[in-house]
């Protein structure tokens, strides 16, 4: 207690100047005198930098970039594994500095690449000859790389001997050490010679040879005759069916009614019997032709046998008696159709795809074809002769319609355009082309034929005037199909309300001729729906082909 009582005095001279002045009871005390600059350790030899867990994902202050790269203290994981440890200076190792010019890189790149191995540059760099890859066959080619390997394979040349010795003085004509120079043939080589020698010969006589036709057609019916001594030709007599009389209104097909089948393979386009229509010509890539009946029992009357590839097109004359086919065997036939009789057959060596006789009484001998050389042809069959050709498209012609009663026809092409010809005038009198049009491979006639609607490869029906200035009716375009890549046909009820189309996915679409509105959507075949058409005497049957083979009657 005298210790305080001394450091709260306020007077120095109060202050013991001695120990031995102090009291006798502050003996331990007085032994540790105080100091007012005790030692202190200085801080220059520790480490102040915070340490950071590599782990931590989140930060809560700004560290130096000093402390975010210091290396790892502590001790070792011994978990990790010791790949992580050696040293890296990418993300995926550790790259060393090493000097390669391109050609030297190329080259040994695509020797490993071709045969497997190439040259170790670090080992290289160590004077040892050592491979990455197939070692084996590195060493079996002697390290050869494609360059050194093809300078190796290299053949050399001949002494080109001594400018002064004119007669053994080869120069830049020296052969190769070990070229023969011998200029017959080997035998093989000439057992070669030969047959290509003959093969002209062989196919000049082919040509020269009249080619043999077999056409014939098959009757599938017994009773050709009835008990009147009528055969097919002429339609029965049905209640409520007026043969010729077009019908006031139509109405949309529900049901399916019946299914002809008989065809191997798809069917390419099917027509009615002009004005009864009371039959069925149905073409088919089987190359058969098939007539059918609508009415009764719906039987396959006659099968008409002769051309050798698929049919593309078939097509009545206005009685009904001839019908004239086209097929990819770059022939057109006509056919009588009560006998099956082949009449005669027409070609000029080039592929026709649509064919069409002339709709006048006093022309029904003449018949135009286009083909696949870009030209319609006009036929004669009395001549069997071209009587007309019209050349002016840049493209295989599609389809032709007759117009304006016969005086003028269109043509569709592969070439984008559509061109009106006069008749028997082979230069066109208008051409319509647009940079936004697509190729037409199907047109049909409105009934009162005034309009005709074309089937475009860009999903959509377009509709042309079919007199005067042929203009296109941009208000009139129907769309909701997909035919892109198909020839799918179009076509008109009776009336002209409603407008059919096939379809790719195997749908008969029909839309409203008036709104253009779509109406309905059939699943009518397995493949693609190819030929649509109405029956011309009927309200509401249409008959679709496709080419899963079959042929289907709806009401």
């Amino acid at each position: 207690m005298s210790l305080v009582a001394d450091y709260g005095s306020d007077s120095e001279e109060q202050l013991p100047l001695s120990s031995s002045a102090a009291a006798p009871g502050a003996g331990a005390a007085s032994a540790a005198p105080l100091s007012a600059a005790p030692d202190v350790v200085p801080l220059n030899g520790l480490e102040l930098a915070r340490q950071l867990d590599p782990r931590t994902r989140e930060l809560m202050y700004n560290p130096s970039i000093s402390e975010l790269y210091a290396p790892q203290v502590g001790p070792a994981n011994p978990f990790t594994d010791p790949r992580k440890a050696l040293p890296k200076n990418t993300f995926t190792g550790f790259v060393e500095p090493q000097h390669m010019d391109t050609y030297a890189f190329e080259d040994q790149r695509l020797t490993f690449r071709t045969l497997g191995y190439a040259a170790d540059p670090s080992a290289n760099a160590a004077g040892s000859a050592k491979y990455v890859g197939d070692a084996a066959k590195a060493l079996a080619n002697k390290g050869d790389t494609l360059l050194t390997a093809s300078m190796k394979d290299k053949r050399k040349r001949e002494s080109r001997g001594d400018a002064a010795d004119i007669s053994s003085f080869k120069g830049p004509w020296a052969g190769f050490e070990g070229e023969s120079r011998l200029s017959k043939p080997t035998p093989d080589q000439q057992e070669a010679i030969d047959e290509a020698l003959k093969a002209p010969d062989e196919l000049a006589a082919a040509k020269n040879k009249k080619q043999e036709f077999d056409e014939k057609s098959t009757l599938h019916i017994k009773d050709f005759y009835d008990y009147m001594g009528r055969t097919y030709m002429h339609p029965p007599q049905q209640e409520g069916i007026h043969y010729g009389q077009v019908p006031e209104k139509c109405f949309l097909p529900k049901n399916l009614i019946h299914t002809w089948t008989g065809h191997t393979k798809g069917v390419s386009c099917v027509r009615f019997f002009p004005v009864s229509a009371h039959m069925i010509l149905s073409a088919g890539q089987d190359s058969k032709i098939k007539l059918w009946e609508v009415y009764g029992e719906r039987r396959v009357l006659r099968t008409f046998l002769g051309h050798t590839q698929a049919v593309r097109d078939v097509c009545f004359n206005n009685k009904g008696t001839q019908f004239v086919s086209c097929g990819y065997d770059r022939y057109c036939r006509l056919w009588d159709t009560e006998t099956g009789q082949c009449i005669s057959r027409f070609t000029n060596k080039r592929v026709p795809y649509c064919v069409k006789f002339h709709p006048d009484e006093d022309k029904q001998h003449l018949f135009v074809t286009g083909t696949a050389d870009k030209k319609i042809l006009c036929w004669d069959t009395r001549s069997n002769e071209i009587v007309q050709d019209y050349d002016r498209h840049l493209g295989a012609v599609n389809t032709i319609t007759f117009v304006e009663e016969g005086r003028r026809i269109v043509s569709t092409s592969d070439d984008k355009s559509i061109r009106v010809w006069e008749w028997d005038i082979p230069v066109d009198m208008k051409y319509i082309a647009d940079p936004s049009m697509h190729a037409i491979p199907a047109v049909a006639l409105h009934p009162n034929a005034k309009w005709m609607i074309c089937q475009s490869m860009d999903n959509s029906i377009l509709t042309f005037s079919a007199y005067d200035k042929f203009r296109a009716n941009k208000k009139k375009t129907f769309k909701g199909h997909t035919v892109a890549g198909y020839a799918c046909e179009v076509a008109f009820s009776p009336c002209g309300s409603y407008v059919l189309s096939g379809d790719a996915n195997g749908f008969m679409y029909i839309w409203d001729w008036k709104t253009t509105k779509f109406l309905k959507r059939i699943k009518a075949h397995d493949g693609v729906c190819i030929g649509v058409a109405w029956n011309p005497n009927e309200t509401s049957k249409v008959v679709t082909c496709g080419w899963d083979g079959t042929i289907k009657y709806w009401d």
